[in-house]
């Protein structure tokens, strides 16, 4: 059943969506998985997609495409270290492209890319992979459902996320 209904921040937004690059190639399609569910305004999506999905209501398609600054950001080119082969494990297999994921010294965890092998180094890059890139994205709204329709979740009083 359609409605009417016009999705704002704090609505559920379910959907699918292709998402590709500016000479077509495609970089994810959610059509290969379960439909996407998403509260806007919650900060789990990409500023821009999240924008462009306020005011969409049920069965619509929409098509949209985001600039570096709405998406992943401007690539950084100084973004890279050069990392020794001896910090990682004897039999660790490098192959150019890979992720390796990588932490600092407060824990903080990052993705980075292998872009360059050495006999005893390797660079790593810490740009997003989609860093740079206009991203053009194809919705189709499953649904949408009005943030005073969603279930309400009560918490102990002393449920402690710390």
């Amino acid at each position: 059943m359609t409605n009417n209904y016009t999705a704002k921040e704090g609505d559920q937004v379910t959907l699918h969506y292709k998402g590709t690059l500016d000479d077509g190639t495609e970089f994810d399609n959610s059509h290969e998985r379960e439909p996407m569910n998403v509260i806007l305004g919650t900060g789990h999506l990409i500023d821009g997609f999240d924008s462009a999905l306020r005011g969409v209501t049920d069965g619509d398609n929409k098509t949209f495409t985001l600039s570096p600054a709405e998406a992943y950001g401007d690539r950084d080119d100084d973004a890279t270290t050069v990392l020794e082969k001896t910090m990682f494990p004897e039999d660790f297999e490098f192959t150019d492209g890979m992720t390796i994921p990588l932490s600092n010294e407060e824990g903080r965890n990052f993705m980075t890319t292998l872009t360059e092998q050495r006999e005893e180094e390797v660079t790593v890059d810490f740009n997003h992979p989609l860093a740079g890139k206009n991203l053009t994205f194809e919705v189709e709204v499953i649904s949408v459902v009005p943030q005073d329709e969603l279930p309400k979740v009560t918490l102990p009083d002393e449920t402690n996320f710390s």
